[in-house]
């Protein structure tokens, strides 16, 4: 009698997941351009704007501009996204002086362009 029990729990359970799966497409995605001016470049700006990202699960890149800015992309979740764009407006490395932060071309995405958050040279 437990057998027969067994066989039907799958069957059971399976449409109740089913069911669950479109919530999982309503994350939505979002990706933004950044600049960021100041005191950014030879303090660390790029190295810790990394680690943020990577802590918040963001993905993208950042680099030094011949301008004396920093400026990239960054692709994540809406409110990590959030998240970052007010820690580089606000935060930085210890050793900046952030006097604005730009954001720009800001769109909702359906997938991640880049696997992992990196620096580029």
């Amino acid at each position: 009698m437990s057998n027969f029990c067994l066989l039907f729990v799958p069957l059971l359970i399976s449409p109740v997941i089913l069911l669950d799966l479109p919530n999982m497409t309503s994350i939505k995605l979002l990706a933004t351009d950044f600049e960021v001016y100041g005191r950014v470049q030879g303090v660390f700006f790029r190295k810790y704007t990394q680690q943020e990202a990577t802590k918040l699960g963001l993905k993208g890149w950042c680099m030094n501009t011949s301008s004396g800015t920093v400026k990239g992309v960054i692709e994540g979740d809406v409110n990590k996204v959030a998240d970052m764009k007010r820690w580089l407006q606000t935060t930085g490395s210890p050793q900046s002086r952030i006097d604005k932060a730009e954001f720009t071309n800001e769109r909702q995405i359906n997938s991640f362009t880049y696997d992992s958050f990196k620096i580029k040279r």
